[in-house]
């Protein structure tokens, strides 16, 4: 078994090394997100251990371009900051656990022995809806080969649609989905599938998005 540890503090780098050799991986090191993501890309790992505060490209970086190389590896992120949104957009990145420091060095083994026991993430599926394009792994969407930048919301909303092109989805159906049910309106589904619109329609040629009138919307399949 050969891991990944990104970590730039060489203390806790060389004990994380000495420890996991003693539990019979093999280790490579790296201190920077540069660094870490031509080892990444360059050969296969069983699994990464990756520090979020890297010097240069930060570990949510490190990971995200990873995927969008698809290398696969499971994703262990380390991080000082034990905040929910840290944790949210890590595992939007494409990771695939999450430890806050400081740890304890059983709970990382335990950690990276159920990750590699799961195996390789497994890429989502790329959705070709008409003219998009929407890749949930690298959450890279295009219309008509031109990309477009969305927020995690919009992504989700119209990643949710997609999964559906073609059917009719209640304001109700992506309130509880999208939102879960958190914003307490539908009215919130509305402004943003006109966020959408803006940013999807507008500068193109065609309408993508029907509103059905009293029940919700639907993504066009030939749009």
């Amino acid at each position: 078994m050969r891991l990944l540890v990104v970590e730039d503090d060489v203390k806790l780098a060389r004990a994380l090394e000495r420890g996991l050799q003693r539990e019979g991986y093999a280790i490579d090191v790296a201190d920077t997100g540069d660094h870490a993501l031509t080892q990444a890309t360059a050969n296969d790992y069983d699994a990464v251990v990756l520090d979020v505060m890297l010097p240069g490209r930060d570990g949510f970086d490190v990971c995200r371009e990873m995927r969008r190389a698809e290398r696969w590896a499971p994703v262990l992120m380390l991080t000082a900051r034990d905040q929910v949104s840290d944790r949210i957009r890590g595992l939007d990145a494409g990771a695939d656990d999450y430890l806050v420091k400081p740890f304890d060095f059983g709970e990382l083994l335990a950690r990276l022995r159920a990750l590699i026991r799961r195996g390789p993430s497994e890429r989502p599926p790329v959705l070709e809806v008409g003219e998009l394009r929407i890749d949930p792994a690298a959450r890279i969407v295009t219309r008509a080969g031109k990309q477009i930048e969305l927020t995690v919301r919009e992504f989700a909303l119209l990643h949710f649609l997609a999964q559906r092109a073609g059917e009719v989805v209640s304001r109700e159906q992506l309130l509880e989905h999208v939102w879960d049910n958190d914003e307490g309106s539908t009215n919130v589904v509305d402004v943003y599938v006109g966020y959408l619109r803006n940013k999807l329609e507008r500068p193109f040629r065609g309408k993508i998005f029907r509103t059905v009138r009293g029940i919700g919307f639907m993504l066009e399949v030939n749009g």
